[in-house]
């Protein structure tokens, strides 16, 4: 599965386009103002501006290794999920039998009672993915214009949760859940009650009951690994002084940047009078890109510090959850026609 977006050069030079705006404005402004007034006298050394670019640097790669760390984890939760997913339903078909009951269920009973587990997980798939994208006050990428200019939303965005219940469990099953805050905890506790209630019928063998039980604790595992990881941002005191560190270098740079190449051409002037005389303007590219580059690290960094917000880079939790209920439910029995697609993919992103 595809997690983040396969930008292309054209892409990438779009999302950061108004970014590259900003600095071509700032180093022509600089550039004008030396070229035409005579401000030879402000300049910073090279010295200082060297230490602030190494350590925006470390800064910047710090954020940028802790934020690939939160995506990776939260790509190896959902891993967990996917394998666990599988578990829990062949050992539901396996270990669901009339063998140690005292009035024989039917085989249409089982299945039945196969069919509403089965239906009742991925619920609490459905209800974990719905809970992973509700918006954060911290997360804020998903709002920024040209994420938005895209038109690639999550499609938790599109419909609601009790729509999505209504076709997995029963009214009585979806009032429990909607009551509650933790929707996803609420599943897998109706999820433990209904597996006990069938282990003391006999339906379930009691070391088969155990096994089961320890699927639900793992999924409780998960969910809670998930959970942690949205609810508890990257440190602030992190992020928002990498991002003011970031702006005080570019803003500090033309002061060093703009007399170098002013020095530089004032050289050339006695041999090549005209490059001598327009020298100064090669500084423009230069800054935007050096500029660029500081700047659309950072904000990589920015964009993945929150893997479950929905935008085209973080981890396709929707794609994922649709999986295994597409896995699911053709090992039920089920036919094409009835069970859902897979997602639609967009721009090479998977949600």
């Amino acid at each position: 599965m595809h997690i983040k977006k396969n930008y292309s050069t054209f892409e990438m030079a779009w999302w950061t386009r108004f970014d590259t705006f900003i600095f071509l404005f700032i180093i022509c402004i600089w550039v004008f103002a030396y070229y035409i007034f005579d401000l030879a006298w402000l300049r910073i050394p090279w010295t200082p501006i060297a230490l602030i670019g190494t350590a925006v640097a470390f800064v910047i790669g710090f954020q940028n290794n802790a934020s690939y760390d939160r995506i990776w984890e939260a790509r190896k939760i959902w891993g967990g999920i996917v394998n666990a997913s599988r578990t829990f339903g062949v050992f539901v078909q396996d270990m669901l039998d009339n063998e140690h009951e005292e009035n024989h269920s039917s085989q249409e009973v089982l299945n039945e009672q196969i069919r509403i587990l089965t239906y009742r997980h991925i619920a609490w798939m459905t209800a974990l993915r719905y809970a992973m994208r509700e918006m954060k006050p911290w997360e804020t990428s998903v709002k920024h214009k040209t994420n938005r200019e895209w038109g690639m939303v999550p499609p938790e965005r599109n419909s609601k949760l009790e729509d999505e219940l209504m076709c997995l469990i029963s009214e009585s099953d979806k009032a429990y859940v909607m009551s509650k805050d933790n929707k996803q905890t609420a599943l897998l506790y109706l999820q433990s009650h209904h597996l006990k209630k069938l282990k003391s019928k006999g339906t379930i063998w009691e070391f088969s009951y155990l096994e089961l039980e320890n699927i639900v604790k793992e999924l409780f595992s998960l969910q809670g690994k998930s959970e942690r990881i949205k609810n508890f941002p990257y440190p602030r005191q992190f992020a928002t002084l990498n991002h003011f560190f970031m702006w005080i270098f570019v803003l500090l740079l033309p002061l060093a940047l703009v007399p170098q190449f002013t020095d530089i051409g004032l050289g050339l002037i006695p041999k090549y009078p005209i490059i001598g005389g327009l020298f100064i303007w090669l500084s423009v590219p230069i800054y935007v890109i050096v500029a660029w580059i500081f700047h659309t690290m950072e904000r990589i960094g920015r964009t993945g510090d929150n893997p479950f917000e929905g935008t085209p880079n973080d981890v396709p939790i929707s794609t994922i959850a649709r999986g295994i209920e597409i896995d699911l439910r053709q090992n039920l029995g089920e036919t094409k026609e009835e069970i859902p697609i897979q997602f639609p993919v967009a721009r090479h992103t998977q949600f």
